[in-house]
């Protein structure tokens, strides 16, 4: 009886771990890398094969001594001997040193290009079968896995769907909707969130994020940079023309830079004054700022 009370603990123990939740692979850029390196090389190559067809004939040998070195112009790699070249002839010496560099760079191109596309003959699409292992799975499936990646659009609808108690706005605040049906504070928020919400940007208005310190505070949009997985935080500074509302975000932005969260990096900040609103193109600028750096970041 006891030994099955601890056959029946380590079981449940073992599915407990087995269920947990553990951190998904970090985003790769590996093979779009790979494939942008390939096509670089290619051009490369083609430019200095190029090159070389046009280069002057003849094969030069450069005898180097402790002393001096000697520029000799060869038909032919096997010629012993040769036909010495001044140092006053510059073109010539410079062109047929570039032949010869060409002709030695071309090799190594080649060779690069080979591994390449060898490498990528055997590992395409890998990445995408790993996630699809889990993502092409219903979801009576799913719910039982406990995956190391998935789809972008299950990850982005996980993150969408995780729930959050939002700031307070108090009834007494001028109402004001976004397309999505949530209520913000600003027209000028209204903007922000209508245009992500075009743009296809998956956001969440003012959900908490909990500092180091123990403080609790609400960017007023939590952004998924989804080709990244990661989150970057968007900050409206509306009243930049009351002067304590411009210290107490001074001391906000501050907080936050503690935490790792720095403009330019994972925080954009955008700013009004009464006589100076937030316009529509500066809101599609850092829009266009945020889908731009979406292409390829390693974090």
């Amino acid at each position: 009886m006891l030994q099955d009370k601890k056959t029946r603990q380590k079981e449940v123990s073992g599915i407990t771990r087995t269920t947990s939740k553990r951190a998904l692979l970090k985003p790769t850029f590996l093979y779009e890398e790979m494939r942008r390196r390939l096509e670089e090389l290619k051009k490369t190559e083609a430019e200095r094969s190029t090159l070389l067809a046009g280069a002057p004939e003849g094969e030069i040998h450069v005898l180097t001594t402790k002393r001096r070195t000697q520029f000799y112009l060869r038909s032919t790699k096997k010629e012993k001997s040769g036909k010495y070249i001044s140092k006053k002839e510059e073109a010539t010496i410079r062109a047929h040193l570039q032949k010869a560099y060409d002709r030695c760079i071309v090799k190594y191109l080649q060779k690069e290009i080979k591994n390449l596309e060898t490498h990528l003959r055997a590992s395409e699409n890998i990445s995408e079968k790993i996630r699809q292992a889990y993502s092409s799975k219903t979801q009576d499936i799913k719910k039982y896995l406990n995956p190391v990646d998935m789809s972008d659009e299950d990850y982005k609808r996980q993150w969408t769907e995780k729930t959050f108690k939002a700031k307070e706005i108090a009834e007494n605040m001028p109402f004001y909707e976004t397309k999505r049906g949530e209520r913000v504070r600003s027209k000028s928020e209204i903007n922000i969130a209508n245009a992500l919400n075009d743009h296809g940007i998956a956001y969440k208005y003012e959900c908490p994020l909990a500092l180091k310190n123990g403080v609790v505070i609400h960017p007023d949009f939590t952004i998924l940079d989804l080709k990244n997985r990661r989150e970057i935080y968007w900050e409206h500074r509306g009243m930049m023309d009351d002067e304590e509302y411009a210290r107490n975000t001074v001391v906000r932005i501050k907080m936050m830079m503690k935490n790792g969260i720095v403009i330019g990096k994972n925080l954009i900040i955008s700013e009004e004054t009464a006589q100076c609103p937030l316009g529509t193109d500066e809101i599609e600028s850092l829009i266009g700022e945020i889908l731009q750096n979406q292409v390829m970041t390693e974090t």
